[in-house]
């Protein structure tokens, strides 16, 4: 097709903001979808995203529309909306020329909906604004229109009002989308050049490369080249997504499609890489992409002991569709052998242990999450370290570094007092406020993302009635006054529950572990002496007492000796159990660091 009559554009927006159901309106328009075969969320395959109502990874489609009495054609990215999962949006918008930005009516500019226009601008990509859920009760659609205007400087004349629920003015914004958006350009005749933004793994095929040509043509039976990675292979089967696959000979500059090439890993493509024509390559790669960095870390455990080996291969296979986390096998003396996974946020980490035990049928323990903390040692190299087991002793550092992030709040303007005090809690530093109207208000704080990571979105809903809303990205590493809290049962140290974190919070947050894991851990026939300590000064102190047994329930009469010496021998006997004995630590009791305080 003409490259002047297509147009490649992503959907973004704010979680819940209604993407995923305005890319099914899209679809059913078109006549890509039969209404007998359409069904919500239409682009999201994975079972966890329609029960969460969230987009997980990024969908694309090719559809086709006429407006003027010309067919065009539609290359259509719908991404995620949570923080965790903005390298995804990152992705696709290399991918367009332009992007629809989507408001919900009802709540305004939100705080992931300034970070996408913000990346979407970064991009150079034209915006079309889109007020959704117009049909409903509350609605502000023209008071959203100015709010547009008024934070991200876009022309409110341009404004779409659309309901994605029924349809309403969904035909206006596929005009809009062909009299406003930029062709795509680029030359069929120049050598080829394809951007690899994202790619899926087949049983049946290998991996499948999702590509979007910004020069050259490419054909079934080609020889092509990754750049990046610098290995031939041939294309053997190539087409477009509309929504299922449908295989075409040739693509074209400007177009967006899938190529097959009997690539059997997704180790062997790096998403961002360049795919070029094998016997006449391009001279430079197009600008790839930063991989995604993972920003959790945490251990998973066979909750049985028994099923490392399910565990390792579950991982395996959940990794060869979701690239942006990592995991490697890792050792406790409480938990027996187990991995060390890396994720991109919270959310991100929620979804892969869901998957784990729905897919794989693996029960795990899981252990608290961390962040990665740098280390500048003696010597004056630099170590990053991602669990507090892997923190050297006091004397063989000179400083801890934490990672620091800038944080974007959104919330009513009457709950700017309780924001503030919740945020000096964190330890944040403030930076500025923006009054985004009479009634909401943009804050930016730099605070430490280990302050951000367990209840601080709860604490943020509970204190702003459920308007707040927030996004955070990382700015760098900050050294800090930090100290690695180590908990002993029984007088041995239990890697799985250290946490590094602020002098400051120490004694509080030991005093709270050792009192929760008094009351998970059961009695024993010896007592179990529960300690927080730093380096070797005990900062807290709790005791099981010991279960007790009567040994002379039996003793009717005779010499009082006679119980005396059952007595001896049950004293001795917890004497040498506290030594030899084994304390079983219960899985419930690794969660007691998350647990949010009071």
């Amino acid at each position: 097709m003409d490259p002047a009559r297509i147009r490649n554009f992503s959907i973004v927006a704010h979680i819940d903001h209604g993407k995923s159901t305005l890319a099914d309106r899209l679809l059913q328009r078109s006549g890509a979808v039969a209404d007998r075969d359409m069904k919500e969320q239409m682009l999201d395959s994975m079972d966890l995203e329609r029960e969460r109502g969230i987009t997980i990874k990024a969908s694309a489609v090719t559809i086709s529309v006429t407006v003027d009495g010309q067919e065009h054609m539609l290359n259509l990215i719908d991404t995620p909306g949570h923080v965790d999962f903005h390298y995804e949006v990152s992705r696709a918008l290399a991918a367009c020329e332009g992007a629809l930005l989507v408001v919900d009516a009802t709540q305004g500019v939100q705080a992931q909906t300034v970070a996408n226009a913000y990346a979407a601008i970064a991009g150079n990509l034209e915006i079309i604004p889109v007020v959704n859920k117009v049909d409903l009760p509350g609605a502000h659609p023209e008071d959203t229109a100015i709010e547009i205007e008024h934070v991200l400087g876009i022309d409110s004349g341009h404004v779409q009002f659309v309901s994605a629920k029924t349809g309403l003015g969904v035909d206006e914004m596929i005009r809009a989308i062909v009299r406003h958006l930029p062709p795509p350009r680029g030359d069929a005749a120049a050598p080829l050049q394809a951007l690899v933004f994202d790619s899926i793994y087949d049983d049946y095929r290998g991996v499948i490369c999702y590509i979007r040509l910004f020069n050259g043509t490419i054909r079934k039976g080609q020889k092509v080249l990754l750049m990046g990675r610098g290995r031939h292979y041939v294309v053997t089967e190539l087409g477009k997504l509309r929504p299922k696959m449908s295989p075409i000979e040739t693509l074209a500059a400007g177009e967006v499609g899938y190529v097959v090439a009997n690539i059997k890993m997704l180790q062997d493509v790096t998403v961002g890489d360049t795919m070029t024509d094998a016997l006449t390559p391009a001279a430079e790669p197009l600008p790839g992409y930063q991989p995604p960095k993972q920003m959790v870390f945490c251990d998973f455990y066979p909750a049985g002991g028994e099923d490392y080996s399910e565990l390792r291969d579950a991982l395996q296979r959940l990794s060869l569709n979701d690239a942006s986390f990592t995991f490697v096998p890792e050792h406790s003396e409480a938990l027996g052998f187990g991995f060390r996974c890396g994720f991109l946020g919270l959310l991100h980490m929620d979804i892969v242990q869901e998957r784990l035990e729905r897919e794989a049928g693996i029960d795990v323990v899981q252990t608290a999450p961390s962040v990665t903390y740098e280390v500048l040692l003696n010597d004056g190299a630099q170590l990053q370290i991602d669990a507090a087991g892997d923190l050297p002793s006091a004397d063989k550092y000179q400083e801890l570094r934490e990672p620091i992030v800038e944080v974007q709040l959104i919330i009513p303007a009457d709950a700017v007092g309780a924001i503030m005090k919740l945020t000096e809690q964190r330890r944040g530093a403030y930076r500025k406020t923006e009054y985004l109207s009479t009634s909401r208000v943009l804050m930016t704080y730099h605070m430490p993302f280990n302050e951000i990571l367990y209840d601080f979105y709860d604490k943020l809903k509970s204190v702003t009635r459920g308007y707040g809303t927030m996004d955070y990205h990382f700015i760098g590493y900050q050294a800090s006054d930090l100290v690695k809290l180590d908990i002993l049962v029984n007088s041995v140290a239990v890697d799985a529950l250290s946490v590094i974190l602020h002098r400051s919070n120490a004694e509080r947050r030991g005093r709270r572990i050792i009192a929760r894991l008094r009351e998970e851990i059961d009695k024993h026939l010896f007592e179990i002496p529960l300690q927080a300590a730093i380096g070797s000064r005990v900062i807290a102190r709790e005791t099981i007492k010991a279960m007790r047994k009567n040994v002379t329930a039996k003793c009717y009469g005779g010499d009082v000796t006679r119980k005396r010496k059952l007595l001896e021998k049950q004293k001795e006997g917890k004497k040498r159990m506290k030594t030899v004995g084994r304390v079983d630590i219960p899985q419930k009791a690794f969660m007691t660091v998350l647990e949010p305080e009071e």
